[in-house]
């Protein structure tokens, strides 16, 4: 499975942005989605997960801000972003788990100016 994620970009705070997340293939079978973010000198956290079709779980500081969520016809799964803080400034990167494989797209570089 290739990823390819896009939709980053500089946005003022309050701002938004939707990330999109490509799969070379069907996602039919791919039960675990998942964005992370790398701020500047921290490692790498999950944002957001998504079980299955709409079994979702958040990291505490998106919560009510960002949105999950996977389109199977197109095969991409999406992060939407709205209320965007200064801190959540960072690369963010698409995961997919198949078959107990975990595969990465090459992130996506989200700025957000105060």
């Amino acid at each position: 499975v290739q990823l390819q994620a896009s939709g980053g970009g500089l946005v003022q705070a309050g701002g938004s942005l939707r990330l999109s997340c490509a799969a070379s293939g069907s996602i039919f079978n791919i039960n675990t989605m998942a964005w992370y973010r790398q701020a500047p000198g921290k490692q790498r956290e999950p944002v957001a997960t998504l079980f299955g079709n709409d079994n979702a779980g958040y990291v505490d500081s998106v919560k009510g801000r960002f949105t999950i969520s996977r389109d199977n016809a197109n095969n991409a799964v999406y992060l939407q972003m709205t209320s965007l803080k200064p801190e959540d400034t960072a690369v963010y990167y698409c995961k997919v788990v198949l078959r107990n494989v975990a595969y990465w797209g090459q992130g996506t570089l989200v700025t957000v100016s105060s």
